[in-house]
């Protein structure tokens, strides 16, 4: 079942103070078109610059991830992002007249609040999803940071956070799918140890910092004059401690509320990549620097993918998603045009269909009589029929359409299909399904190793009569 981009219905902004900078900033929440993705725009800059939310636009992880483009700036993007995402929007644009995110209360939930009362209205085009495929790692051995994603068809994340700290301990998180972000991660407000808010407190580096928008963790003894002197800093009656050190009245939403804010904030640099994921996102001592670097390898990974780069790996031993009769019962080719045998996975996105070459191939009697070559162009039609699988699952009765050629591009071959070998055909859509218009990216392997790739678009039609096709060249 395909699933639906989402932009929000009306526009809805919000109020607040930046953690860094102590400047008032008004941001809006602004419906955006299909295939929007998320941007930020400056309008109190001159030309209104637009700042994708791009892994490749990250200057700055110190305090908070940062993104420039166009002379436009904005700072601490992650709990924003966090909660579209969580939110399932897909499409939105960020208006700001100034130059960081207001903080709020250090969580992700203001701003879930205000993305629920604009509401969300569903698109016509398909949300595509990045799947991964393949294990992937990343490793600060300075920091202690490891980061690890593994296949898993949710987006689930993992975190464990450990400060050799009495008052944090070690703790762990985990989101089993982003539909829990809203009740169980987006309340969670970011944290602070007493001794890094003094070092920040004396460079003036948190203007708008405020025990209203941290958990502030004291891990040491605090004399009765510091604790005035940061009543006066931030302009509060008195400063206490209580609790298992916790800096005046704060109550935890968690026991593991830190280690929940971590994964909070992982949701927000990850959105980065630009497409929403699934896989499995386990981190231990994760950080702003930490998560881009990861965002950029499987940003790095995506490409890699879309270009073919990266051979995946294929178990042919497997029980087939279709057989060759279920096939049958989707496309309209029938022997000896039927080129397909099975097919072993099928997304929204993607189709991996399997040809077994046999030597009783009927192009074999003239191709060549005493060398026998799969013909190019019977690869090709192979390939447009396993996307011909992914295209006529997309509507209720495939047995009333067919499907036609519109273009084929980028044909390369890189080795010759001769009987005995079997191929497997790996599809991956370049853009969503419009108006039944397919445009995706095909690879042949034998052996996980490529043979032939191309490019190709096609359309599917609903016939009244397939005796009397509409249009003549068929795929």
């Amino acid at each position: 079942m395909s699933v639906k981009q989402r932009t929000i219905k009306t526009a809805v902004s919000v109020s607040g103070v930046g953690l860094h900078t102590g400047k008032k900033v008004t941001l809006s929440f602004k419906p955006a078109p299909e295939n929007h993705g998320y941007k930020f725009c400056r309008v109190d800059m001159e030309g209104k610059p637009v700042i994708d939310a791009d892994v490749d636009n990250v200057v700055d992880t110190e305090r908070g991830t940062t993104l420039e483009q166009n002379g436009g700036r904005v700072s601490t993007t992650e709990h924003v992002l966090a909660a579209l995402v969580g939110m399932e929007i897909d499409n939105c644009l960020i208006e700001l007249d100034g130059p960081e995110v207001p903080i709020m209360n250090g969580s992700s939930m203001p701003f879930i609040t205000e993305l629920e009362k604009a509401g969300a209205v569903e698109q016509n085009a398909e949300r595509i999803y990045f799947t991964l495929t393949e294990n992937l790692t990343y490793e600060d051995s300075k920091k202690k940071v490891e980061m690890l994603a593994v296949p898993q068809d949710e987006y689930r994340i993992t975190v464990m956070v450990d400060y050799n700290s009495e008052i944090l301990g070690t703790q762990h998180a985990s989101m089993y799918n982003i539909r829990q972000f809203k009740d169980e991660i987006a309340m969670c407000r970011t944290f602070v140890f007493l001794h890094e808010l003094e070092a920040l407190l004396q460079h003036n580096l948190i203007k708008g910092g405020d025990l209203d928008n941290a958990i502030v963790l004291v891990d040491r003894e605090i004399a009765k004059d510091k604790l005035d002197h940061l009543a006066k800093v931030f302009n509060k009656p008195n400063v206490q401690v209580k609790g298992k050190g916790i800096l005046n009245n704060t109550t935890l939403h968690y026991f593991n509320e830190p280690a929940r804010h971590k994964l909070l904030d992982i949701v927000g640099d990850l959105a980065l990549v630009g497409v929403p994921l699934k896989g499995h996102i386990l981190a231990a001592r994760p950080g702003h620097a930490g998560n881009i670097a990861f965002a950029k390898q499987i940003k790095e990974l995506i490409k890699k993918q879309r270009k073919g780069g990266a051979s995946p790996t294929f178990d042919l031993s497997k029980e087939p998603l279709y057989n060759i009769n279920d096939i049958m019962k989707i496309l309209p080719h029938r022997q000896p045009m039927l080129l397909i045998d099975k097919i072993m996975e099928l997304t929204k996105e993607s189709v991996v269909g399997v040809k077994n070459v046999t030597m009783n191939e009927e192009f074999f009697k003239g191709h060549f009589p005493d060398n026998p070559v799969m013909p190019g162009v019977m690869l090709i039609e192979a390939m447009a029929q396993t996307g011909g699988i992914l295209v006529l699952k997309t509507v209720p009765d495939p047995e009333n359409y067919l499907t036609y050629f519109m273009k084929i591009d980028g044909v390369k071959f890189k080795q010759k299909v001769l009987p005995g070998d079997t191929v497997v055909f790996d599809l991956k859509l370049l853009t969503p399904i419009r108006r039944g218009i397919c445009h995706m990216k095909g690879i042949a392997y034998v052996n996980n190793k490529p043979v032939m790739e191309a490019e190709m678009m096609a359309q599917i039609v609903k016939v009244k009569n397939q005796n009397e096709p509409t249009l003549v060249h068929s795929s």
